[in-house]
Order: structure tokens, then C-alpha cells, then sequence
């Protein structure tokens, strides 16, 4: 290594992380200072924003399990936050994709983490609904959560994809 120069690392993508985190604690805000728990306003015929309170996992698995789970997946939340700033760490800053995909999975972790310790609960307001079909009330953590997750998903199956190609001209 020469004077001067460095390995840049995806470390350098922790500002998108915090930029979701703040996105999503600014969401979160509004909701609660505008909203009565329960209030529903409808957006679209298949869209509302309705303010509840998440005691579970993502979609309210385990909401009704006694208060283990506030510290179950607090601990998870931070052990996977852990994890992703290793992987960001060891990762070449130019591998946008995966570092865009780690950073969001992050900053969504971060801010469920924040309600969690902070309140008890996750605050979710985005209702998405058909007709009487209901889909679990959310936030905008999960959503950076799962845009993160489906990101490592397409990229594994392009990656398998090429190496499969290569393979077969080799």
C-alpha cells in the first residue's frame, strides 16, 4: 500500500443506514403526534394509515407472548446490526448493490430497535388492504427491511445465474 491511499470499505454506505433510520423515526413521529392509536385515515382504496402498536415481530408474529419477545428480538435486532456493519467492514466499497442492500437492512433493524427500546413496541402505520383481506400493519422499517433482504435474494440468484453461464462456456 502506498502512502496515501486506502482500501475504501462499505462502511462508507453507513450514512444510508442512518438516513432510513432518521426516515423512518420521522415517520414514526408524525404518526404518533397525529394519530389516535386505532385512527385509520384512508390514502387509497387499498391504503390507509392506521397507527398501531406492534408488541411482536415483523407483522405481529408473537404479539401475544407475554413480553419475552420485546428483549428476544431486541437482542436479534442487535446482533444482526452487528453482523451487517462486519459484512459493510470486509466488503469493497464499490460493491454497491450488497452494501445499498446491508444499509437498508440496517437503518430498518435500527429503527425497530429504537421503538423497541424506547417504547415497547413497534409503531406501524402502512395498512394495506383488499377488499376484507387485511395485510399485518407495518412501517417504513420493514419496508427498507424487505427491499434490503429481496436486493441479497436477486443477487445471489444473478450471481448463481452467471457462474452457472461461465461454468457452461468453460
Amino acid at each position: 500500500m502506498t502512502v496515501g491511499t486506502h482500501k475504501r470499505t462499505g462502511l462508507i454506505w453507513l450514512w444510508l443506514a442512518v438516513v432510513v433510520f432518521f426516515i423512518d423515526l420521522g415517520t414514526k413521529t408524525f404518526v404518533v403526534s397525529h394519530f389516535q392509536l386505532g385512527e385509520s385515515v384512508n390514502v387509497l382504496p387499498v391504503f390507509n394509515f392506521t397507527y398501531a402498536r406492534n408488541y411482536g415481530a415483523a407483522f405481529s408474529m408473537f404479539a401475544d407472548a407475554g413480553g419475552w419477545q420485546r428483549w428476544f428480538f431486541g437482542v436479534i435486532a442487535v446482533s444482526v446490526s452487528g453482523l451487517l456493519i462486519y459484512w459493510l467492514k470486509k466488503q469493497p466499497a464499490q460493491q454497491y448493490w450488497s452494501n445499498i442492500a446491508y444499509a437498508l437492512i440496517l437503518g430498518g433493524a435500527l429503527g425497530n430497535l429504537y421503538d423497541r427500546i424506547i417504547h415497547g413496541y413497534v409503531i406501524d402505520f402502512l395498512h394495506v388492504y383488499w377488499d376484507t383481506s387485511h395485510f399485518p400493519i407495518f412501517n417504513l422499517a420493514d419496508t427498507w427491511i424487505c427491499i434490503g433482504a429481496a436486493m441479497l435474494i436477486l443477487e445471489a440468484i444473478m450471481e448463481s445465474k452467471n457462474d452457472k453461464e461461465s461454468s457452461n462456456d468453460s
